[in-house]
């Protein structure tokens, strides 16, 4: 099926990560010219980028700057052309569990900065992009989470952070997008527990890893391939009629339990 994303300048954010490099990997194979964006893993994004191809460039930028965000996104334009679609997938999950009455300010601000503030303005430069070139039929997909959904017990920052960029940020600019391109789309993706460098704890714990299955009708963890269906909601050819909608890759997860300990085998998640 063809995808209508061949030769499209694509930046995805995050991408050194265990999700952004998929997403890079499926946007490539759909023919697609990607910007795959880094802060600190300089080195994993250059080989993703050679690996990918000369359609493919690595480039570094602290999202919470905004001097870095415009300059990235300027960079990128200069080497590639208009960015048409936007994939804000970098984020930080606080490895710790930490409650609200022991979490220091410190940590609340730097989770919103690294989730929520560096959404906001990777989706300002974009916008901006939009009213400059005249774009037509941009689309933007935001990279959400299943706590901002359900919430998640002792993530109240991550949580907090991923709701926002869910539910106001994504129902608002999927507004503000179609006055500025008649056709332009903003949806939002929410991955459940997947198994990427990020989330490598959970893997190496068969006892947390069970007590996650055990809320999962596929009574699997997700891997990084799965949340490439980004590139379906990013298609304007394949889901041109989609914008303001949030799809949960989750395994069918709802936040209850529906299987007893017994009936789970971490070794197969």
């Amino acid at each position: 099926m063809d995808s209508g994303l061949s030769n499209r300048v694509v930046l995805v954010t995050g991408a050194a990560g265990g999700i952004g490099q998929e997403v890079v990997r499926a946007f490539r194979r759909e023919g697609a010219q990607v910007i795959a964006h880094f802060r600190s893993q300089a080195e994993r994004a250059v080989e993703l980028a050679r690996e990918a191809g000369p359609a493919c460039m690595a480039l570094g930028a602290d999202l919470a700057d905004e001097q870095q965000v415009d300059r990235l996104f300027s960079e990128g334009e200069a080497a590639l052309g208009p960015i048409e679609i936007l994939i804000a997938n970098a984020g930080k999950w606080p490895p710790d569990d930490v409650p609200l009455e022991g979490m220091t300010l410190g940590q609340w601000n730097s989770t919103l900065a690294d989730n929520l503030t560096s959404t906001f303005l990777c989706a300002r430069a974009f916008f901006r992009g939009i009213v400059k070139h005249r774009l037509a039929d941009p689309a933007a997909v935001f990279v959400g989470s299943t706590a901002g959904l359900m919430g998640e017990a002792g993530h109240a920052d991550y949580a907090a952070a991923k709701a926002g960029l869910t539910y106001g940020l994504t129902r608002t600019l999927k507004n503000e997008m179609c006055r500025l391109a008649p056709r332009g789309r903003v949806n939002v993706v929410c991955p459940g527990w997947t198994f990427t460098p990020m989330t490598r704890r959970l893997a190496d714990d068969a006892r947390r890893v069970r007590r996650v299955l055990q809320t999962i009708p596929l009574r699997k963890v997700g891997r990084p391939q799965d949340v490439a269906a980004i590139v379906y909601l990013a298609s304007s050819r394949l889901a041109g009629h989609l914008t303001g909608q949030i799809l949960t890759v989750a395994g069918g997860m709802e936040g209850r339990v529906l299987y007893q300990p017994d009936e789970i085998d971490p070794a197969q998640a």
